[in-house]
């Protein structure tokens, strides 16, 4: 396990490009538990204590996110669609393949168009436009299918893994009903699993980063629905 955690930590420094060994690979399973328990150890016994008493000093609020959505649909919402939608969102174009990135960039187009939907600017062209990106976006997906890694992705592969991570962990400032800068410790949670998932994700694949996400997930809303 000092070889994991050596290897964990290297990758951290550089950022390299690793081809993931699947939950079939041997031994794949015994890493998978080594970074959820690392994942945990971290956020329960570190993060946690530490910004809940930053919370109470600085009066900061809670994440909107446990007023807003009801207790019925928190869990499925946080444990399961939450971690595949971010875990595709944020890392699961981390293989450089062209498919995966083009999938990203569609992604990041329909939000846009869904965004100015939301705002009323230009709504019923944005609107076709997103049906438009759901077709675009399968299309493209089959044509780039056998192509490999997009030229140049490899060497800039580290910024674009920590640009990942600290997007990752500000996006969540959204989760709070306004945002300043006190509340900035408050995503040390996300940059940790951002992290985490990194590897997990390059190391084993997408399905392992869901699964860490989902059990961290979970604890993390268990204890606040039991107001630990």
């Amino acid at each position: 396990m000092t070889a994991f955690f050596d290897d964990f930590t290297a990758w951290l420094v550089r950022p390299r490009l690793i081809e993931p060994s699947g939950l079939r690979a041997p031994g794949a399973w015994k890493v998978l538990r080594a970074m959820l328990a690392l994942h945990l150890a971290v956020l329960l016994l570190v993060l946690l204590p530490l910004l809940g008493l930053w919370q109470k000093l600085m009066d900061l609020p809670s994440p909107e996110v446990f007023g807003e959505v009801s207790k019925a649909m928190l869990v499925p919402f946080v444990v399961l669609l939450a971690p595949v939608a971010e875990e595709l969102a944020f890392r699961g174009w981390l293989t450089g393949r062209a498919r995966a990135v083009w999938l990203v960039l569609c992604g990041f187009v329909a939000a846009g168009f869904l965004a100015m939907v939301s705002l009323h600017v230009y709504e019923v062209p944005a609107s076709f436009a997103v049906l438009g990106m759901g077709l675009v976006a399968p299309a493209g997906w089959w044509w780039l299918r056998k192509r490999g890694v997009v030229p140049g992705f490899e060497a800039a592969f580290p910024v674009l893994v920590w640009l990942s991570i600290v997007v990752f962990g500000l996006s969540h400032l959204s989760n709070y009903p306004r945002v300043s800068w006190a509340l900035l410790p408050m995503v040390l949670p996300q940059l940790w699993a951002g992290m985490t998932l990194s590897y997990t994700r390059m190391r084993i694949g997408i399905f392992g980063a869901m699964l860490i996400h989902a059990a961290a997930n979970g604890i993390s809303v268990s204890l606040a629905l039991l107001g630990v």
